[in-house]
């Protein structure tokens, strides 16, 4: 895996996402062969991970290094959701 893989990861992990899920269940028909019956597709929400924006901070802004190893839990949540308000401004502003 490549480095920007690996941050890229990180950075899903610290800010929560969505991802979807199929259970699908098989049958046989009169043939014999195996057929599709039935399929539920589920979206299950990951909620962002305090850890993980620890570690991203740590490891990939340097800057930050010294007040994040002494933020409190709530310093973190504030620090995330700084972050997604920069993402999705970025997002909508064409700049990814």
């Amino acid at each position: 895996m490549e480095e920007d893989e690996i941050r890229k990861a990180l950075l899903k992990k610290a800010l929560g996402y969505d991802a979807s899920e199929e259970l699908k269940e098989f049958s046989f028909n009169e043939e014999g062969e195996k057929v599709l019956s039935k399929m539920k597709v589920t979206t299950k929400h990951f909620a962002p991970d305090i850890s993980a924006i620890k570690l991203l901070l740590e490891r990939y802004y340097k800057s930050y290094e010294d007040s994040v190893l002494s933020m409190t839990d709530d310093e973190l949540e504030a620090e995330e959701k700084r972050l997604e308000k920069l993402i999705k401004e970025e997002g909508e502003s064409g700049d990814t």
